[in-house]
């Protein structure tokens, strides 16, 4: 439905100004009645300053007062509400702030925002597909939807609630479900990139409310159980500037003690875009790597090398490394041992340049491997953390620890300066990126490849110590981004 059939829709408008008049009452009571619900709002909102950094545009669809907005420090905010009272006192208490009186279904606002947000608002509209249509009109191809929205199963409680008053008064609502919310967006070219539920107990109750809120909510089966359901979408729209031909690829390649495979990788590695950077980055080598690195270089003058020597030790290191000297507009990760056939990376580049996903991840557990490509506790132990990260993460990930992962130098960046979240703790490298990427709600894609053999040297993972470690990064990621 578009804004002039709307305008034109006796039903809406009697929807509209009622609601108006609902808000604009709950905004005047506000000066000298305190509804409960301020637990309740500073646990929503510290999940959203979990996802959003500070300095971000951001615009709130429903903004009320704008204490939510406000909180999350944004470089430029703004605010859509249709209710006077409410926007009044918003322009009072927050003048950095940009307040607009408008009904969102009706927006006429020409920027462009990082992050648009609709609070405890789709269960209050007249036509969700309508607001949708509006919100892509607010985006980049780089923005994220954020929404929060009751579950139906707590219809009865709420209205129980409020007729006790523990709650503030409400009127009837749509209580949409997340696959309902899921459809609409998708017949708006938006695109739901994961959920999940917050909040079993909305009472502020010492001990009691922290372990269910914070720990349980996220434990199936009481997720059944929360109040509310997070989602976070992204727009559909292509960035239109973007020429692969002109997109420089840089390939960075850790190598320990990996000689006998370097004449393949120069051989093998495809031109890719507009040229393809190989960054080797040796270190702690027994063999002659570096050294055979550096005649191979000589003798491929055709080809951009870069040779780095790393001072620290672990692959973490060596990626860091050589991403941080890396001159391309895509980085990749290619192991040395070249059990990920180089041949593949064009897939992944593929990937990135459509913009059907911004962080990509190749899989080795989809197609059959060759006979010794992966011993049976790694296969058993790969399978088992697939798991726990997908849990972790909030989408699919088949394959932690496949060496080869794709995503674009600006968005690398954005991980660097988020590092401090979960510190400079990951040797493998892999998790830095994953953790990094998921923080930042980037959409992952996953590559299947065939794993093949190694045909010279041998693997440098070392199953007990490196499976500990690996259950340790579990544990932590767990505190970090599972129970915020």
């Amino acid at each position: 439905m578009d804004n002039n059939s709307l305008s034109s829709n006796t039903a809406f408008h009697s929807y509209q100004q009622d609601r108006i008049r609902h808000w604009d009452d709950m905004a005047a009571k506000s000066a000298h009645i305190k509804y409960p619900g301020v637990y309740y709002r500073r646990l929503i909102t510290d999940v959203y300053r979990y996802l959003i950094p500070p300095g971000q545009r951001i615009i709130e669809l429903g903004c009320g007062r704008g204490d939510l907005l406000a909180a999350l420090r944004p470089a430029f905010g703004a605010g859509i509400d249709f209710s006077g009272e409410m926007i009044g006192q918003g322009r009072k208490r927050y003048p950095d702030l940009h307040f607009i009186e408008a009904d969102v279904h009706q927006i006429d606002v020409a920027e462009k925002f990082d992050y648009v947000i609709l609070s405890d608002l789709v269960n209050d509209l007249w036509d969700v597909q309508a607001v949708f249509q509006q919100i892509n009109r607010l985006t980049e191809p780089r923005s994220r939807i954020i929404i929060n929205t009751y579950s139906r199963l707590w219809e009865a409680p709420l209205l129980l609630a409020r007729k006790l008053g523990l709650g503030r008064p409400s009127i009837f609502q749509n209580w949409l479900t997340v696959e309902d919310i899921r459809g609409l967006l998708s017949l708006t070219d938006l695109e739901l990139i994961r959920h999940w539920e917050e909040i079993l107990w909305p009472l502020p109750t010492p001990l009691l409310g922290k372990l269910l809120n914070r720990f349980a909510a996220k434990i199936w089966p009481c997720t059944w159980f929360a109040l509310m359901h997070f989602i976070i979408a992204r727009p559909l729209k292509q960035d239109f500037n973007l020429d692969p031909h002109k997109v420089q690829v840089s390939v960075i390649v850790p190598a320990r003690n990996e000689a006998g495979n370097i004449h393949r990788i120069m051989q093998r590695v495809p031109e890719l875009g507009s040229g393809t950077e190989l960054i080797f980055v040796e270190g702690g080598s027994h063999d002659d790597t570096y050294q055979v690195i550096e005649k191979e270089i000589r003798q491929w003058p055709q080809r951009r090398c870069k040779l780095l020597q790393q001072s620290g030790t672990g692959k973490g290191d060596a990626v860091r490394l050589g991403f941080s000297n890396a001159e391309g507009d895509i980085l990749m990760i290619l192991d040395a041992d070249l059990t990920v056939p180089p041949e593949d990376l064009p897939r992944f580049f593929d990937v990135l340049i459509s913009q059907k996903g911004e962080f990509v991840n190749g899989v080795r557990l989809v197609y059959p491997m060759e006979k010794e490509a992966m011993r049976l506790l790694n296969l058993a132990g790969n399978k088992f953390f697939s798991l726990a990260f997908s849990w972790l993460l909030g989408q699919p990930i088949k394959d932690t620890l496949c060496g080869t992962k794709v995503l674009w130098k600006k968005d690398y960046e954005r991980i660097v300066a988020n590092r401090s979240y979960f510190g400079d703790f990951d040797p493998f490298g892999d998790f830095d990126l994953l953790f990094g990427a998921a923080k930042l709600n980037l959409k992952i894609c996953e590559v299947p490849v065939r794993y093949r053999d190694r045909t010279y040297g041998t693997t440098n993972i070392q199953r007990w110590r490196h499976g500990w470690l690996l259950l340790k990064m579990v544990v932590f990621a767990t505190r970090r981004i599972k129970f915020i």
